[in-house]
C-alpha cells in the first residue's frame, strides 16, 4: 500500500438519483469524483455542481458496456482528477416484463449494462487500484435479486451481480482492495416512478402503498444509499468485503 492512496472516486450512472446522490457524498467526504453516464449533459452537470461547491469532478459520457468507451473514460479521470481507487457500479436500466412478453433486446440490455459494465468498469480500474495497493469496489444490488414479477431480466442481473461482488473480493482482498454489494429496497428515484407510471397509479400513492409494507414505515431516498457507500469506502470498512447489504427499512426484502 503506498503511503497516500489516491483519493479519486468514479461512479457510473451518475448524472441523476442514486448515483448523483453517490458522487456528492463522496466529493463532500473528499474524493475527487469522476461522474459516468449514457446522459453526457447530466454527468456534466453533476461535476460542475460539485465543482462549485469546491470539489474537484469531471463529468463524462459513456455506455458501460462498450469496453473502448470504460478504458477511454477511466484514462481521462486517471488524466484529470488522478489513480481511481474507488468505484462504484450503479448505472442500471430496467426493461420489466413477463417472460412470455419479453424480448431478447429487453434481456440483452438489461444484462449489458448490469453485468456486462460492471465488469468492463471493474477490469479496467483494478490496475490502478492494485498498483496502490488501496482500492474499493461497491456494485448496486436490488432487493429484486431475490425474485420479482415482472423482471426476469433485472432480478437476474442483480442477482449476478451479488455473485460478481463476492468472486471479486476473492481475488482482489490480497492487494488491499474490498469488494461489496448494496441492495436498495424501495428508493424514490426516477426508475420507481416510472414503475408506478407503468401500473397506473400515481407517485405519491405509489409510495404510500410501498412505505406500509416496509417496517420503517418510509420510502428509502437515494442519500440513504449514499451514506452506506461512504461507509463501505472508508477505513472504518476495511474488514468488510464480499458482503451484500440489503438496504431496505427492515429484514424482508
Amino acid at each position: 500500500m503506498t503511503d497516500s492512496p489516491s483519493r479519486v472516486a468514479i461512479v457510473t450512472g451518475a448524472g441523476r438519483g442514486i448515483g448523483a446522490a453517490i458522487a456528492r457524498r463522496l466529493a463532500s467526504d473528499g474524493f475527487a469524483v469522476g461522474l459516468l453516464d449514457l446522459d453526457e449533459a447530466g454527468a456534466k452537470a453533476g461535476a460542475e455542481a460539485i465543482a462549485a461547491d469546491g470539489g474537484r469532478a469531471v463529468g463524462i459520457g459513456l455506455d458501460v458496456s462498450d469496453a473502448e468507451q470504460v478504458d477511454a473514460a477511466v484514462k481521462a479521470v486517471a488524466e484529470q482528477l488522478g489513480a481511481p481507487t474507488v468505484l462504484v457500479n450503479n448505472a442500471g436500466i430496467t426493461r420489466d416484463n413477463l417472460l412470455f412478453k419479453m424480448s431478447e433486446g429487453d434481456w440483452d440490455s438489461v444484462m449489458n449494462v448490469h453485468l456486462r459494465g460492471s465488469f468492463l468498469m471493474s477490469r479496467a480500474t483494478q490496475q490502478h487500484m492494485t498498483e496502490q495497493g488501496w482500492g474499493r469496489i461497491v456494485n448496486l444490488s436490488s432487493v429484486s435479486a431475490l425474485g420479482n414479477r415482472g423482471q426476469a431480466n433485472y432480478s437476474t442481473a442483480k442477482a449476478g451481480l451479488q455473485g460478481f461482488t463476492k468472486t471479486l473480493a476473492i481475488e482482489l482482498g490480497k492487494f488491499g482492495v474490498t469488494v461489496n454489494a448494496i441492495a436498495p429496497g424501495f428508493i424514490v428515484t426516477d426508475m420507481t416512478a416510472a414503475t408506478a407510471e407503468r401500473v397506473g397509479v400515481p407517485f405519491d400513492e405509489f409510495q404510500k402503498a410501498a412505505a406500509q409494507e416496509i417496517p420503517v414505515r418510509r420510502v428509502g431516498q437515494p442519500s440513504d444509499i449514499a451514506g452506506v457507500v461512504s461507509f463501505l469506502v472508508s477505513e472504518d470498512a476495511s474488514f468488510v468485503s464480499g458482503q451484500v447489504i440489503y438496504v431496505a427499512g427492515g429484514p424482508k426484502a
